[in-house]
Formats: structure tokens, C-alpha cells, sequence
């Protein structure tokens, strides 16, 4: 988990030094691609607070898949006219929040059992 972290912030790091242009025509694709990235990084996320078995194999063909995944339905909409990845990134929007909650939710249960626990030891 730490080193995912480090990963994360020296990305975002490199990303801003480059300061890469995105042409306009792919605007939409990379969009729903780092939102596919993002969704399965909140997921893994997730996993490893909850104490759900965490898989890399599940996550890397998880990743891909939603990259994949999106980007076809991306340039299906571009190819009939439609803004179809506005429904991946609606999806993923959502994704994101549940895993963010379920997160939030088990890391607050972890401190609330922690601070029983040095309570009852406390008192013993």
C-alpha cells in the first residue's frame, strides 16, 4: 500500500513537470480512461482496508478491463454520434463514491474498535 501511494504521488508529480498537451480529439478517451484507473484504484483501495483478499492478478485484468471497456463504448458513441462516455464516466463516478464510502466507513470502524479496546484495557 505504501509504495502504491508513492507510485500515485510521484505520477502525479511527473505529470504536472511534463505538462503534456492532450490533443482535443482524445479529450473524452483519456478522460474516461484515468477515470477507469481511478475506479480501480479506489477499489483496491477498498480491498486492502476492508480486509477483502486483495489480488493483483484480479486488479491488473480489473484495470485493463475498464480501460478497455471504456474506450470501446467511447469510440462506439463517437462512431454513431452519441456522447456514450458520459455513461462510462457517470458509472465510474459512481464506482469511486461507493468504494470511497465502504473505505470511509471500515477505516471509522477500525479507530472506533481500536478505542474500545484501549478502553477495556484501560480498565482491566
Amino acid at each position: 500500500m505504501f509504495w502504491a501511494l508513492i507510485g500515485i504521488i510521484l505520477g502525479i508529480f511527473v505529470g504536472l513537470a511534463l505538462n503534456f498537451p492532450i490533443p482535443l480529439e482524445l479529450t473524452k478517451y483519456s478522460a474516461v480512461v484515468i477515470m477507469g484507473i481511478l475506479d480501480a484504484l479506489f477499489g483496491a483501495i477498498r480491498a486492502e482496508v476492508t480486509k477483502d483478499q486483495f489480488n493483483a492478478i484480479i486488479f491488473i485484468t480489473g484495470l485493463l478491463f475498464n480501460v478497455i471497456l471504456s474506450i470501446a463504448i467511447t469510440l462506439l458513441g463517437d462512431k454513431l454520434g452519441l456522447e456514450l462516455y458520459l455513461a462510462a464516466t457517470f458509472v465510474f463516478t459512481l464506482r469511486i463514491f461507493s468504494n470511497v464510502g465502504i473505505t470511509r466507513r471500515a477505516v471509522l470502524q477500525n479507530i472506533l474498535q481500536s478505542d474500545k479496546k484501549k478502553e477495556t484495557h484501560e480498565e482491566s
